[in-house]
């Protein structure tokens, strides 16, 4: 699909208007029916009073009028105004609280299928991305706007009908003649909605990059190299540069607007003249009568505002359902990651998990990233993997997390194919810490207690998260211990205008104490059948490093985990050791084994950070630096990663 192609075959007003009414139905069935029976009102009650006005005129100019007669008309003249006043005041009320319900609903529905997604695929697609800003701001409008359009269809074709007839009676020609100006008029309507959801497909690339520099000029975790590498500047002019241009496209658009408005106007203006010199005419030469002639004014003119209504109405209901369409296509879309036709259960791991000729590519035009890699994880040893950048390791990761599923090749969790496995059972049985780990504008105590939702308010979990991940302390120094919220974003009793609550709030984290709370939020899922640890020291200091490792290998003991690491003396103690490169495994054993050989590729690695560490031999005699006080030996720095 292009970007001009804003629709797919079939996509119309009707389907547009069939899943709103759906949406309305199940979000406020009540709310519905009443804005039905008012639109019915609000339709035939103006057609009503012209025909009473017009018998009372007529009654008026009789050589004798009847004074009984008379009062039952104004009388119902005066019901039928105030029926279509309460119907006004009904309608707003009811289109407010539908707006409202089918918005909760239709939002509801789409970030439900957003969460349905199983896998990363989509949410990596720049494509899909487009269409969810799309699908996310439809959501708010289109189905209530699509709803009012088949509802003020319904009015306006009732009260149509009612002034056609009158006007075919008086007077077929002219009534030839306003229907044939309501058909540019509905073409050029139909072109503009048409144009405008357009416009909508094509710049959201644009809003979307806007969007991207706004944040990079506010966000904090930003702020330091933009302001230190003067980027401001140069960030403002993109976001205005992308503005300018979606404006620029709108304004094209809206000068195409005002000409079709102005010649539409200028019709309608002709056309009412037209009547009305006809009319005097007629009267002049009683062809017609005085009630004839108020009933024909009245007509045509609502026989023109309701076209116009009836026209603007199709209109928008059809670019609201253009944009309707996004929001259709992403609750409509299929997960990912395919559901097994069988599920099977799986039972807990005993005996090994086994990565078989396994091929994994991001894209059919990505290089291979993982290429027919054998890898099997015994139960209950604990397994590290290495390697530069690129290798493929976070990769294999995602794989046993079922993130996505290979291209060729299988994953096994115990001879078991996960992908023949529910994937919410799968990651049940997983606990992780990623190296790209969340930071929560949340509480500590929640920040932690995400790691499992069903543990989120039990004190003694989350306290022993905290304390295995050697952060406990840092969280009972801020100003509310745990319950104290972790943002630059919120503060704490906003609602309430707290301003003791704003002055104790909005406190945020170093980023090794970041890292330690995500690792404390992955700790959380103790005695899980697996542990993945992706970089779980990478933010940490030295000490802070040698620390948290220490612990993880007593947690680590007895289960089944894989641990990535850049930093060679974090995996030495494994049980096993992978050298992950070009896709594949390249070495495999133990930390004695690998350096066992030197012209091996770990071997290489652990020299080569090693060595880092080790006393320059052109330094000065004299000059050599012992390990600083507290230093219980250099901890290897970082040489790759991936």
């Amino acid at each position: 699909m292009t970007r001009d192609d804003v629709t797919e075959p079939g996509v119309s007003v009707v389907r547009g208007m069939k899943a709103a009414y759906a949406l309305a139905w199940q979000a406020c069935p009540g709310m519905l029916l009443l804005q039905l029976v008012t639109a019915v009102i609000g339709g035939m009650a103006p057609v009503a009073t012209a025909w009473l006005t017009k018998i009372a005129l007529d009654e008026i100019t009789a050589p004798a009028p009847r004074a009984g007669a008379l009062v039952w008309m104004a009388a119902g003249i005066g019901v039928l105004g105030i029926a279509m006043a309460a119907a006004s005041a009904i309608t707003n009320y009811a289109q407010g609280r539908a707006r409202r319900a089918i918005g909760l609903h239709s939002q509801d529905r789409l970030f439900d299928a957003v969460n349905r997604m199983s896998g990363l695929a989509r949410l990596e697609e720049p494509r899909f991305h487009d269409r969810l800003r799309l699908a996310q701001q439809s959501a708010e409008h289109a189905p209530d706007q699509l709803v009012q359009m088949g509802l003020s269809t319904l009015q306006g074709t009732l009260g149509i009908a009612g002034f056609l007839g009158t006007l075919v009676a008086i007077n077929p020609v002219m009534t030839g003649v306003a229907l044939a100006a309501a058909a540019p008029a509905m073409i050029a309507h139909l072109t503009l909605g048409r144009r405008r959801a357009g416009l909508m497909w094509r710049t959201s690339p644009g809003m979307r990059r806007k969007i991207f520099y706004q944040m990079l000029l506010t966000d904090l975790q930003a702020a330091k190299e933009v302001r230190l590498f003067g980027l401001g500047s140069f960030l403002h002019g993109r976001m205005l540069t992308e503005l300018r241009a979606a404006n620029s496209a709108e304004d094209r658009l809206e000068r195409g607007v005002v000409r079709v408005q102005v010649f539409l106007a200028v019709l309608g203006a002709l056309l009412s003249a037209a009547g009305l010199l006809w009319a005097v005419h007629a009267a002049a030469t009683r062809t017609i009568s005085v009630g004839d002639v108020s009933v024909f004014i009245a007509s045509l003119a609502g026989l023109q505002s309701g076209l116009s209504v009836l026209v603007q109405g199709i209109a928008m209901g059809h670019q609201s359902a253009l944009v309707f369409h996004h929001y259709l296509t992403v609750v409509g879309v299929r997960d990912d990651l395919a559901a097994p036709s069988q599920p099977r259960e799986l039972a807990p791991l005993a005996g090994s998990i086994e990565l078989r000729d396994v091929w994994f590519r991001y894209g059919e035009d990505s290089p291979w990233v993982l290429r027919g890699l054998n890898l099997t994880i015994p139960y209950g040893t604990s397994l590290a993997v290495v390697g530069l950048n690129g290798a493929g390791k976070s990769t294999l990761v995602k794989l046993l997390c079922r993130f996505y599923d290979p291209q060729r090749g299988s994953v096994l969790w115990d001879g078991v194919d996960i992908r023949d496995v529910p994937v919410a059972q799968l990651r049940q049985r997983i606990g992780a810490v990623f190296q790209d780990y969340m930071d929560y504008d949340l509480t500590a105590a929640e920040n932690i207690g995400l790691g499992d939702l069903e543990a989120i308010d039990d004190p003694d979990r989350i306290l022993a998260a905290a304390d295995r991940a050697g952060v406990h302390e840092t969280v009972e120094r801020l100003p509310n211990g745990y319950q104290t919220l972790l943002s630059r974003v919120f503060h704490a009793g906003e609602e309430e205008d707290d301003e003791e609550g704003a002055r104790t709030s909005g406190v945020h984290l170093s980023g090794g104490q970041w890292q330690r709370l995500a690792l404390a939020r992955g700790l959380m899922r103790q005695g899980r059948d697996l542990m993945i640890l992706d970089e779980p020291s990478s933010g940490l200091d030295a000490v802070a490093e040698a620390a948290v490792h220490d612990r993880l290998r007593e947690l680590r003991a007895g289960s089944t985990s894989v641990l990535v690491s850049h930093r060679l003396s974090a995996v030495r103690r494994a049980d096993r050791i992978v050298v992950v490169q070009d896709g594949q495994i390249l070495e495999s054993g133990d930390h004695a084994s690998l350096t066992a050989s030197p012209d091996s590729v770990y071997a290489r690695l652990f020299r080569t950070q090693a060595e880092g560490y080790q006393e320059d031999p052109a330094s000065s005699a004299g000059n050599v630096v012992g390990p600083l006080p507290g230093e219980s030996g250099a901890v290897p720095t970082s040489v790759a990663g991936g």
